[in-house]
């Protein structure tokens, strides 16, 4: 059954769905995107979400598409249009569609599509054992606070990590763990201090990061935004990572080095627990 998306201001079957070949995302990368976790139905942080896609496009100059509470409604809609119940809905506005030029036109029409992603979010094998993350040199650009959909850099280390054996990837930037390719990194010290690093142009400012860092407040787990080496993450006790669409994923070994004892540590553990019980998880509706 084909899903239903949005594509140009309307809802219309997957094939169906045309955007411009002069729309500046498909020429430039000249957009941004968005992703929401949906667990039972439901959006997850969705509102750490938009403000962030709001801001993003902000930073870009690109006229906001809609209100924030008609972008909403638009995800509901997707999500009842295709019975969705776990999975994603991703987001993607760009600047429009003109002749190709660097120098856009003013008065622009901002191109918003959307779509839901069917997928398992709760209970994967990777958030119950763990995985490995390579590192690699980060080959990103400057704003990486925007939530460009310039991905190439992250496609590329993501394939050479995937085809090394590796579950996932970390990249670095004079010999410091920016993030994930896709997620927030975090190690946790001997003396229980989960460190991961302050929020700048250097790394996009995760959702889920925001989240869990408002639990470690509430549970009074500390908590500390500051750069980490190579070296202090190989020596760490604990490692793990967090996204929208893997939750908080504990990771058991970077590069070629155990974290650990090579199994997902107690804090990990508990920050799961912590993260699964906000978002209104339980037993009965996980995996």
């Amino acid at each position: 059954m084909s899903r239903i998306v949005y594509c140009a201001g309307q809802f219309v079957q997957e094939d169906q769905a045309h955007v411009s070949l002069f729309d500046r995302g498909f020429l430039f990368g000249d957009g941004v995107y968005e992703v929401t976790a949906v667990i039972g139905g439901r959006l997850i942080d969705n509102d750490l979400h938009l403000a962030r896609f709001k801001r993003s496009l902000g930073e870009l100059a690109i006229p906001m598409p809609a209100s924030l509470e008609q972008i909403e409604l638009l995800q509901q809609d997707l999500i009842t249009k295709n019975g969705l119940t776990e999975g994603t809905v991703y987001l993607q506005a760009t600047r429009g569609q003109a002749d190709r030029d660097f120098l856009y036109p003013d008065g622009m029409q901002t191109t918003l599509v959307g779509f839901t992603q069917a997928k398992q979010l709760l209970g994967t094998k990777a958030q119950e054992e763990g995985i490995a993350v390579a590192l690699a040199p980060d080959p990103r650009w400057a704003r990486r606070d925007i939530k460009t959909v310039m991905l190439l850099g992250q496609v590329m280390a993501k394939r050479d990590a995937r085809a090394a054996g590796f579950g996932d990837v970390w990249l670095t930037q004079e010999d410091h763990i920016t993030e994930g390719a896709s997620s927030t990194a975090y190690i946790v010290t001997g003396d229980n201090r989960i460190l991961t690093r302050g929020n700048s142009r250097m790394i996009l400012p995760g959702c889920t990061r925001q989240a869990l860092l408002r639990l470690c407040d509430r549970h009074g787990l500390t908590f500390e935004e500051r750069s980490f080496t190579q070296a202090e993450a190989e020596s760490a006790v604990e490692a793990f990572q967090t996204s929208a669409s893997s939750l908080v994923t504990p990771v058991i070994r970077i590069g070629d080095v155990v974290i650990g004892d090579g199994k997902p540590g107690p804090l990990t553990r508990l920050l799961q627990s912590y993260y699964l019980e906000a978002a209104g998880v339980t037993k009965a509706t996980s995996h």
